[in-house]
């Protein structure tokens, strides 16, 4: 049975590659919208190999492929060839939606460029990522999460402890994250063309995402404010919000404030402590961190995270275990909440990751496998009006792959 959704009959163009355009068209896929996502001739989307590069984890299943990409279908197309324009030309006035990631110069010369596709449908909802942005003098570098996202943004340089260089953060946490916001401008722009009827062009840039996760340390920059050190755990500025170990070797983060410190103090054992003047109220807290953190040190040491839990959650004290990815995976609340969800049409994956997006009461649709290199290009081009003699045409011309049958051949 099909699902109606909220974007069932939106029709959507991914014309980009890698993950965060692609995943924010599966996001408007996951609410009903038909995607159609092109891919170049030969190996496809880079995403498809993506899952067998260190440090992806390894397996079987080409499970980035289809976290990215499920619920669309594929077409083959080379934006090279002359011949492919009158593609393109009846897949922009089918779509409603228009996602690319290729760099400025390049999308004009694939006639992907927005003064192109606006003026074949002018109601397009034209939606574009970049490295840097549209302006200055690094408009047109290239830029992957790890380099706009994370490295530019001052986020990379402040996600570690004193003493330690910077290390590589997960790769793709950036695009994803940048995803959330091509899907937040292109929902935006779509209200927009309710109320005026008029298409537009949307965007943003790995950049600007990464300097937004930053944006508290950044904002304080702008302001003039004094940064701290790098975190030190043993000397941390605030001993409350800081990881601890316990004696059976798991790690935790506390993360609460002098509010709750009598608490704290109960949930430890150590009731004595709210008598010690060096932390008789926040400003010793923060006065005298570096001899807090000792004293929750040698406590949290002394008993396993079973007994941590119990104690502070009697308590009510903000912390979590410190779960490697593999526990994330089997962490019962993700399938309680429809964060891990199942995937139809893998034989070695049955599940999947969903969107973070949420309409209470309003299903999204089942996940299903991404699709093969070229799966649905004679049936799409059946829908746009393509005759067999059109396809045998464009075949001949270069604008298409030839049929499954010669290709395998």
């Amino acid at each position: 049975m099909t699902t109606h959704s909220v974007f069932t009959g939106l029709k959507v163009l991914d014309a980009s590659t890698y993950i965060a355009g692609p995943a924010a068209a599966t996001m408007l896929s996951d609410f009903g919208a038909d995607v159609v996502k092109i891919e170049p001739p030969g190996q496809g989307d880079p995403q498809r190999r993506l899952s067998f590069v260190p440090p992806s984890p390894r397996a079987e299943a080409n499970y980035g492929w289809h976290l990215a990409n499920r619920n669309k279908r594929g077409m083959v197309i080379d934006l090279k060839s002359q011949a492919t324009t009158e593609v393109l030309k009846r897949l922009v006035e089918w779509a409603d939606v228009v996602i690319t990631n290729f760099p400025h110069g390049t999308r004009e010369k694939l006639h992907l460029g927005y003064d192109q596709v606006s003026s074949w449908n002018p109601r397009i909802v034209y939606a574009d990522l970049t490295g840097f942005g549209d302006a200055g003098p690094d408009a047109r570098q290239p830029g992957f999460d790890l380099t706009a996202f994370w490295s530019r943004s001052g986020l990379l340089a402040s996600t570690r402890d004193a003493g330690a260089p910077p290390t590589v953060p997960v790769w793709g946490s950036g695009d994803y994250t940048s995803a959330v916001a091509i899907y937040g401008a292109i929902v935006t722009a779509l209200y927009r063309r309710e109320l005026t009827g008029e298409g537009t062009s949307v965007g943003t840039s790995l950049l600007a995402t990464g300097v937004w996760a930053t944006g508290t340390l950044v904002a304080g920059a702008l302001a003039g404010g004094t940064p701290f050190e790098l975190h030190d755990r043993t000397a941390p500025v605030n001993a409350l919000t800081n990881p601890y170990r316990t004696a059976d070797g798991r790690w935790f983060m506390l993360a609460t404030s002098s509010l709750h410190w009598p608490g704290l103090a109960r949930a430890v054992g150590r009731p004595e402590l709210l008598e010690d003047p060096r932390f008789a109220d926040a400003e010793a807290l923060v006065k005298n961190a570096a001899a807090v953190s000792e004293v929750l040190d040698a406590e949290f040491r002394s008993q396993s995270f079973a007994h941590w839990k119990d104690a502070l959650d009697r308590e009510r004290i903000t912390f979590s275990l410190i779960q490697t990815p593999e526990e994330a995976a089997q962490d019962p609340q993700l399938r309680a909440n429809d964060i891990v969800v199942p995937l139809e049409g893998v034989s070695d994956l049955k599940e999947t990751i969903s969107s973070p997006i949420n309409l209470r009461g309003v299903p999204k649709v089942a996940a299903k496998r991404a699709p093969d290199l070229g799966e649905h290009n004679d049936e799409v081009l059946a829908e746009l009006g393509f005759s067999p003699a059109d396809v045998v045409r464009l075949r001949s011309q270069g604008a298409i792959p030839g049929a499954p049958e010669e290709e395998a051949a």
